[in-house]
């Protein structure tokens, strides 16, 4: 199979780990930068042009899209499908968990367990907004914020009002959420392919922050999860629409609940942690159901 990556830096350990993976199980692996492609909008013969020409004879796609570069680096990946290249991610399914309060909606109507959550663009009544989501300490996070950036802890009510009023000046939208204080600072992620989770590691913030994401300095560990917690994660996961995705979760008081799903899950940490090899298992899935992937496995390629 020919398949294109779709990353903005071939040196990025995912990027580099995806195309080690592929080119050892006998695959021509590319990267394609997605804000260095162009496209024709034409109803039967749609193109894809990229460094000044045609893409052609790519089987399958992997999207690794950065949140800045969701809107143009969808476009492309939408491109790609019309011209019948399979998508590792679906476009629609990663804009749909790009989008946290949409995702959060979806898990909901679903049953699946999720922080306390309100959200607002500019509460008319503040202390509403807090009387919803109940509690004296909440996590006031912004929709479009990644890796722990615009997510702020506040310990007392009269702090949430002033971060409320903040990004109230932001003219942003943002999301304020029962702070799971039993997790102390730690999370899990769920490393999901297809409908089994291969992998997944315990993320503990460091001293003194409450957020455990790995590129604000946290640690990764192993960890056992329970047969509810591999469900949720499984069934987040579908809901959303991945075939490949981290799922974030909380151990609470009340069960596992969902964090965040994301559509560009990172290696490193997981693959550092564990020892396993997500990458060819990445791989593994494609060639079991990409069109050309299952007409190799069939002969025996």
């Amino acid at each position: 199979m020919q398949i294109a990556i779709m990353s903005r830096n071939k040196n990025l350990y995912s990027t580099r780990r995806l195309i080690e993976a592929g080119k050892a199980r006998g695959h021509e692996v590319m990267v394609v930068d997605p804000l260095r492609c162009y496209m024709n909008i034409v109803p039967h013969a749609p193109e894809i042009h990229y460094k000044g020409k045609k893409l052609e004879g790519i089987d399958a796609v992997i999207p690794r899209i950065g949140a800045s570069i969701t809107f143009y680096a969808t476009a492309v990946l939408r491109q790609f499908e019309m011209v019948g290249v399979y998508p590792l991610n679906e476009s629609v399914a990663i804009s749909r968990s790009r989008d946290k309060l949409r995702s959060m909606q979806l898990l909901s109507r679903k049953g699946i367990g999720l922080p306390v959550t309100g959200f607002a663009h500019s509460p008319d009544d503040t202390d509403d907004l807090l009387d919803l989501v109940g509690g004296n300490a909440y996590v006031i996070k912004l929709t479009e914020g990644t890796q722990g950036k615009g997510v702020v802890l506040t310990e007392t009510r009269g702090a949430a009002e002033s971060v409320i009023d903040a990004f109230r000046g932001l003219d942003a939208h943002f999301l304020v959420q029962e702070y799971v204080k039993e997790a102390r600072g730690a999370d899990i992620r769920c490393f999901v392919i297809g409908d089994k989770v291969v992998a997944s590691m315990k993320r503990q913030g460091k001293e003194g922050d409450f957020r455990s994401n790995l590129h604000r300095g946290g640690s990764a560990s192993v960890i056992k999860i329970t047969p509810e917690e591999r469900s949720t994660a499984v069934r987040a996961a579908k809901i959303t629409g991945l075939n490949v995705a981290g799922v974030d979760l909380l151990r609470s008081n009340h069960g596992p609940v969902v964090m965040e799903v994301n559509s560009s899950p990172g290696l490193e940490g997981i693959e550092g942690a564990t020892g396993k090899d997500i990458a060819g298992q990445i791989i593994g899935f494609i060639e079991g159901h990409s069109r050309r992937g299952k007409t190799r496995t069939r002969g025996g390629g």
